[in-house]
């Protein structure tokens, strides 16, 4: 029998690019439609969170970027500068905020990760978003899920981005490698997941963002999220 994961999924789970592009949504998240990163949770449970978060939302994107090597499918991810600001050296997907110039968070997602690691649009397909996730710091993010050409080539931004790697989906969705914590946001608590790789821990919103997606698919494969 497959292993269960915390969320109800098979343990090891694998998926097309086919699939990929089905369970993803064609759109960015409407405005009351951004607190689905948190699963299986009752509505007031989202609102007293949502509540928590500063009301001021700054528009952001991410790319969150596949590679498909002959269909071996794995996440690019960067690893934060350790000199910045904000979240030195988080685990991160390549984004920022969504500028007045960009058409769309898929045009944001794009530019952002051209400007720190130097990825060429022209390597990129669009494949779909997943639901926005409003985070503790105040962005309204929206995830931009695209195919990578094996091939791409990188110029990484080292004000920014100390370096960019991979890890295999089948690695981050494997309930194996995913680690219970508690989270508290205001006065309510719930239940986030780690996943530790290779030395990295892949955390925060990140994570959050691993773990939507891997609900996503496992749903339109017909298992329960």
């Amino acid at each position: 029998m497959p292993r269960r994961s915390p969320e109800g999924g098979p343990g090891i789970v694998r998926f097309d690019r086919q699939m990929i592009k089905a369970a993803l949504r064609a759109r960015p998240s409407p405005p009351d439609e951004d607190m689905d990163w948190l699963p299986e949770t009752a509505p007031d449970l989202r609102e007293r969170v949502r509540r928590a978060l500063p009301t001021k939302r700054i528009a952001a994107a991410v790319l969150v970027p596949v590679v498909d090597r002959e269909g071996e499918l794995s996440l690019l991810l960067t690893q934060r500068s350790r000199t910045l600001r904000d979240h030195a050296g988080q685990i991160a997907f390549p984004g920022g905020r969504i500028e007045p110039q960009d058409r769309d968070p898929w045009t944001a997602a794009l530019r952002e990760a051209h400007e720190e690691i130097g990825l060429e649009a022209s390597r990129v397909e669009f494949a779909g978003y997943l639901p926005d996730h409003l985070i503790v710091t105040g962005f309204r993010v929206t995830p931009a899920v695209g195919f990578v050409a094996p091939d791409y080539r990188l110029r990484v931004a080292a004000e920014e981005v100390d370096e960019a790697f991979e890890v295999p989906l089948a690695f981050l969705f494997d309930a194996a490698n995913l680690r219970e914590r508690e989270r508290q946001i205001g006065e309510t608590s719930f239940a986030v997941y780690d996943i530790t790789y290779d030395g990295r821990r892949i955390w925060g919103a990140t994570a959050g963002m691993v773990m939507t997606l891997r609900r996503m698919l496992v749903a339109r494969a017909g298992g329960a999220a």
